[in-house]
């Protein structure tokens, strides 16, 4: 890749997206494009069609996403599993037509089964079912990176695919319904904090273990994948290390200054009971995370008080 190719990243204004592009820069890339919702519709693929037709992209980063929290999971699996095989479709099939060099498509770790032997290694793939409450959005990224190894063996595309735990940093989407844990659970103590409110209450037993990748820990291995990596093998991106929802929110306590108590819902979910990704063959190959959860919150939490400032 040169450093004047051109580059398409899809989801430019999103968590990932905006991160990936900032990393591109960094990185001395500076012929990136995107285009906001308003500019170009992924899930049209007319809209899609002319666009590649017209840019001519030689990369593309797959970031652009329906994603949300477990409520919103829950609440639209249709939306969830519809709108990003659209997404996925029209992005990555227009891309072979026109000819793109390279695509990375992002998925998720919820591709893997629900009870899934911990850590998860990328060839439990499709070993067992998926855990219920995130399924729409589970197959529509299993479907994502199965096309990616369809094209890359049928038509020797180069298009390849990672598959990220669960992500948050500055510029996440801090908001208590659709947000995901972290940003939603930051939202809420803050909140409490400022009205004085007694208690923050968190869905489930507060039991289940997540792993937790900070932004532009991700943005810099999407670079990473982008200049060193080829192969029809999708690969795991994370710590390799994982905490439980209840002494992540105590994390998240004494990084808000919240005073008061946790308490935990166990009538609501808890999802899957434990994702922690097995990311040695990424390691193998020389990349790994800089940034430790503790030091991602505090970044994360300045970033929401600025947000905040900005709103007012």
């Amino acid at each position: 890749m040169e450093k004047n190719s051109k580059i398409y990243v899809a989801g430019h204004r999103g968590l990932v997206g905006n991160a990936t592009v900032n990393a591109l820069k960094r990185h001395g890339y500076a012929n990136i494009i995107g285009r906001t919702h308003s500019e170009l519709d992924l899930m049209d693929q007319k809209q899609v069609k002319e666009f590649f037709e017209t840019e001519k992209p030689e990369y593309v980063v797959l970031a652009a996403a329906r994603a949300g929290g477990i409520r919103e999971s829950i609440a639209h699996p249709t939306e969830f599993m519809l709108e990003n095989l659209k997404i996925q479709n029209n992005v990555i099939w227009q891309a072979y037509q026109s000819g793109v060099k390279k695509l990375l498509f992002l998925g998720s770790s919820c591709i893997y089964p629900r009870e899934c032997p911990q850590p998860m290694k990328e060839e439990y793939l499709l070993t067992g079912p998926l855990e219920p409450t995130n399924e729409g959005y589970a197959i529509a990224k299993i479907a994502g990176l199965k096309l990616c190894e369809y094209m890359h063996d049928q038509f020797d595309a180069n298009f390849i695919s990672c598959m990220p735990c669960n992500i948050y940093g500055e510029g996440d989407y801090f908001d208590t319904e659709r947000g995901q844990v972290i940003g939603s659970l930051m939202v809420r103590m803050h909140t409490a904090k400022i009205e004085n409110t007694p208690e923050v209450a968190i869905w489930g037993t507060g039991n289940a273990r997540r792993e937790f990748l900070f932004t532009d820990d991700l943005s810099e291995a999407i670079v990473f994948f982008l200049e060193h990596y080829n192969e029809k093998q999708f690969l795991n991106v994370g710590t390799g290390e994982d905490i439980s929802i209840k002494d992540l929110a105590q994390l998240m306590k004494e990084t808000v200054s919240y005073q008061g108590n946790l308490t935990f819902d166990t009538s609501k979910p808890d999802g899957m009971p434990q994702k922690l990704m097995d990311v040695s063959k990424l390691k193998a190959l020389g990349w790994e995370p800089k940034v430790t959860l503790k030091e991602g919150l505090q970044k994360s939490y300045r970033d929401y008080l600025q947000t905040l400032e900005k709103n007012l």
